[in-house]
């Protein structure tokens, strides 16, 4: 990694090799969402947090949805997080009230402001979302969306990080449990301060009967979500047939 070191009382000087100074990494941005906060807090704090998160997975543990598979370190969804309701979640889930109340605290009246170059803007407090970049934020974010989950036997809910698929096994042509879901899953957004991206949603029907019927459009917040033949999920073309062919072309 050194090229060389050189060190006496006065001076510490290292010399990077080559390699790593021509390795530059930056970030495509395609839009003001890019711009997003992070929150550097100091070293003292990211190590409290860690205590915090290590007794935090310890009581929620066993009673986290088995179908939330994952978090990102960084996304905007943490911004959307109303401390007071997931202080309630929060207690639902045996977190003792002391430790709610701390979160509840570490997340509400935090100052934050933008800095570009030499200038700043004013500094304004904020109550809501999650800091990004801070150490409890993806395991907050996961236990703010532990409560939505499916009531059908039949439908079964996916969480990847603040992506969501619904699979839902229609049978005898009955359709209610399915849309049912789909509505519930729309009014818990609307409760929890999360917005369903309308430019993500869409819907793909797998059907390996002859005579496939037509069925009525699905709609979603009086939106109507398109049907494709092919969807990206977690990095995986899947479609309709359920043949690989697409998923290795691309």
């Amino acid at each position: 990694m050194f090229e060389d070191a050189d060190t006496d009382a006065e001076r510490l000087t290292f010399n990077f090799s080559s390699t790593f100074k021509n390795n530059k990494f930056k970030p495509k941005i395609t839009g003001l969402n890019d711009y997003r906060p992070v929150a550097l807090t100091s070293v003292v704090m990211k190590s409290f947090e860690r205590l915090v998160l290590a007794y935090l997975k310890n009581i929620t543990g066993p009673l986290l949805d088995p179908l939330q598979f994952a978090y990102r370190a960084n996304s905007s969804a943490f911004n959307t997080i109303i401390p007071t309701l997931l202080q309630t979640k929060l207690t639902q889930l045996s977190v003792p009230s002391s430790i709610c109340q701390w979160i509840t605290s570490f997340l509400t009246d935090r100052h934050q402001l933008v800095k570009l170059e030499k200038f700043k803007s004013n500094s304004r407090t904020t109550s809501t979302g999650a800091p990004q970049g801070c150490v409890l934020s993806p395991l907050l974010f996961s236990l703010y969306t532990n409560d939505c989950t499916s009531t059908d036997p039949s439908i079964k809910l996916l969480k990847f990080a603040d992506d969501t698929t619904v699979i839902g096994l229609i049978q005898d042509g009955d359709e209610s449990a399915y849309r049912q879901e789909i509505e519930q899953l729309a009014a818990w957004c609307s409760r929890n301060n999360l917005e369903l991206n309308t430019l993500k949603r869409v819907e793909m029907i797998v059907d390996f009967r002859r005579n496939t019927p037509a069925l009525p459009p699905l709609t979603i917040m009086n939106s109507t979500v398109p049907t494709v033949a092919a969807f990206r999920f977690l990095g995986t073309t899947i479609s309709q047939d359920l043949k690989t062919t697409l998923s290795i072309s691309t």
